[in-house]
């Protein structure tokens, strides 16, 4: 799950704690379990998810650089722009106030050591409404509620974000058909507009 700062202005304060205090917001924040056992469980999880351990830890470190780059260039940028990183594809997602905004975030990222791909799905308008953010919160939690108690679903591979109505997910599906069966319950859920997926199949090659 990506960490999107939601106040307007943040406090002077050194690069370093500010990026050390997103990595234990995204460690403490990655799956659905994560929250309901505390962080002392965030090892157990990883450990069973696809990606492994090793490329979770790499993943949260590569996405805690990325934020770290948005805060040093504009402070603004974390606001309004949410990143996921999922075996180096950073996954960017949010609402831009501009082309140019736009733009640096997905240079930025580019410039992050891991990096292998930058999905670029952030959308340019005003900024989202209290209604329409509460609206994309609970699309994504009735989401992942719905996929972690679905037996036929390992949901720990998945990564959900929600902008205005429209999904995205990142992850590993186990087969097409549990990857179909993410996007029918996806599009099956209310409110949702769209979905744009970024999952690939285990044992396929990593786009």
């Amino acid at each position: 799950m990506s960490y999107r700062i939601r106040r307007r202005h943040l406090p002077a304060t050194p690069l370093a704690l500010v990026i050390a205090f997103v990595v234990a917001l995204l460690s403490a924040a990655c799956d659905p379990f994560t929250l309901a056992v505390g962080a002392g469980a965030a090892t157990g999880v990883a450990s069973v998810q696809e990606r492994g351990i090793k490329t979770v830890a790499t993943d949260t470190r590569t996405a805690a650089q990325i934020l770290g780059r948005w805060l040093d260039h504009d402070k603004m940028i974390p606001t309004r722009i949410g990143v996921e990183v999922y075996e180096g594809r950073a996954l960017l997602t949010g609402i831009a106030a501009s082309d140019l905004e736009r733009a640096n975030a997905v240079r930025l990222a580019w410039q992050v050591e891991g990096v292998s791909d930058v999905l670029n799905e952030i959308i340019l308008g005003p900024p989202a409404s209290l209604s329409e953010i509460a609206r994309d919160s609970a699309i994504t939690t009735e989401l992942k509620s719905g996929l972690t108690f679905d037996k036929h679903v390992l949901a720990v591979n998945y990564s959900i974000e929600t902008v205005r109505g429209a999904v995205y997910l990142i992850g590993i599906a186990q087969s097409r058909e549990e990857l179909d069966r993410v996007i029918a319950r996806s599009r099956n859920t209310a409110y949702v507009r769209h979905v744009i997926n970024h999952v690939r199949i285990k044992d396929e090659k990593a786009p």
